[in-house]
């Protein structure tokens, strides 16, 4: 099949860019060809070597807009979306692609897609939704439903069960995410570190004030561990404010056992980096995390570092593979346990990580996940009942 993929979300980096990467490797490994659909203008944060065809209408960011300024955006961004719509249907009418897949999507798109011509095109149209949370199920099953006598609208979305709040419906395609594999850099085999050479325990992401951060350092330094251990904290930042916020905690702990590393990282320069920790630390604490898959757990579990986060983070896998530790969710006292534990035992657990994170990674793998997508296109989706 030909396979189009529109993308209209712009990210200088981060995991937007490798779930598109994913998509676009994984499904030509498996014969397929893959091209791209974007907004005029648009930038891509990596380049996937594909034709690239552009669409009228450049993207609309939110970006530091606020209160009527925002609205109006919001007006404006769906406006653009209805042209981008009509554009993909004309291509799919002359038949430039045989499926079309948008990658992250919310139930805004489905909701507008009621009111777009696209709603009738020629071609299986997947969109991706990242995950549901309570709030947004009532109006995603609205929109599916309204969209359920247009064979070729394919909604699916990345969870873990076989029902989505207790239903089920006939259009609706369900699937476990992908895992994040390193695909620039060489990977090997785990190797048991000595007791007496310290572990690296790797915290990753975007810095926000919101996350917290400095009350995770004090925790980790009221630590009392028995073996070495040494904390690496990586954040890139998108505003002043939390810029300055974050070199004014470095001025304050680095050199503590802690090394910082204050920008982004993409691609193999990302991939370094995780691959040279030895665990990852998540702690976030969010309802969200029970609804949406956790994109840095999944790197996790693609690059084979055992975990420690909160019991927020997609429990569902930590019931079924024993990667790391858990802690409750927002309990700071629980957390400096935990973490105790998770150095303390490092060297007698880590083999039983190992073994079921390369468990869980043959079940997440990328390949199979691409796979589902095809089959979803093809109208064959026999790995997954429809929810």
């Amino acid at each position: 099949m030909k396979i189009a993929i529109f993308e209209n979300i712009m990210t200088p980096g981060g995991h937007e860019v490798d779930f598109d990467r994913i998509l676009t490797e994984e499904l030509r490994a498996l014969g397929h060809e893959v091209v791209f659909y974007v907004p005029e203008g648009f930038h891509f944060g990596m380049d996937y070597h594909t034709d690239v065809h552009y669409l009228p209408g450049a993207s609309v960011s939110y970006t530091n807009a606020r209160g009527i300024r925002k609205l109006l955006r919001s007006v404006r961004r769906e406006r653009r979306r209805f042209g981008w719509y009509r554009a993909l249907y004309e291509e799919a009418q002359r038949g430039a692609f045989d499926a079309l897949i948008v990658p992250t999507s919310t139930y805004r798109y489905l909701r507008a897609l009621r009111r777009s011509v696209l709603r009738r095109s020629p071609v299986p149209v997947i969109f991706i939704q990242h995950g549901i949370n309570p709030s947004e199920a009532p109006k995603f099953f609205s929109a599916a439903d309204a969209l359920a006598k247009y064979p070729n609208i394919r909604p699916v979305v990345l969870t873990f069960g076989d029902e989505l709040f207790g239903e089920r419906r006939a259009n609706v395609h369900l699937m476990p995410p992908p895992a994040f594999v390193p695909r620039d850099v060489e990977h090997g085999q785990y190797a048991p570190i000595r007791s007496d050479e310290a572990i690296t325990i790797g915290f990753f992401g975007q810095f926000r004030r919101e996350k917290r951060l400095e009350d995770l350092l004090k925790v980790y330094l009221a630590g009392n561990y028995t073996r070495p251990v040494k904390l690496l904290v990586q954040g890139s930042t998108m505003h002043e404010e939390d810029a300055a916020e974050f070199e004014r905690i470095i001025s304050c702990y680095e050199g503590k056992g802690i090394t910082f590393l204050h920008r982004g990282l993409i691609g193999a320069e990302w991939q370094r980096a995780i691959m040279q920790v030895d665990a990852l630390l998540l702690p976030y604490s969010a309802p969200r995390y029970r609804y949406h898959w956790g994109a840095m757990l999944f790197t996790a579990i693609g690059f084979q570092k055992p975990v420690l986060t909160s019991d927020d983070m997609n429990p569902e896998v930590f019931a079924a593979y024993a990667i790391g530790e858990t802690f409750p969710s927002g309990d700071m006292d629980a957390l400096r346990k935990t973490l105790e534990r998770f150095i303390n035992e490092y060297d007698v657990r880590a083999p039983q990580w190992h073994k079921a994170l390369s468990d869980a990674a043959a079940v997440y793998a990328p390949s199979r996940f691409a796979a589902r997508i095809a089959a979803v296109a093809g109208g064959e989706d026999k790995d997954r009942e429809p929810i």
